[in-house]
């Protein structure tokens, strides 16, 4: 699993049968810098489908590969990235990095 903040979303108007009524965002995956305490862009882009409703520029829980088949709503679907979680807070070096309340 990785942190990603929710960067926008993709609209398909083709696509695989299986993916019909699916949400798509487009995620960018965040890194702890190396004293913990500030979480940093990548830079880097991926398409996830959203299992619990999330919205732009939210911080959420990403898994890829196999697992991400595993959700009610990935079940049946040619799916390799989905979001399972939506972050309130994140903790690390003993301090609070991240607090959905103050954003």
């Amino acid at each position: 699993m990785f942190i990603a903040r929710v960067r926008g979303n993709v609209v398909t108007t083709q696509k695989a049968k299986a993916m019909t009524g699916r949400k798509l965002l487009v995620i960018e995956p965040l890194q702890l810098d190396q004293a913990g305490g500030e979480l940093k862009n990548t830079g880097r882009c991926f398409v996830a489908v959203d299992s619990v409703g999330a919205g732009e520029q939210d911080l959420v829980l990403v898994t890829q590969g196999s697992s991400a088949r595993m959700t009610e709503t990935t079940s049946s679907a040619p799916v390799d990235c989905v979001i399972i979680g939506i972050i309130d807070t994140i903790n690390a070096a003993a301090k609070t990095v991240y607090n959905k309340i103050d954003h």
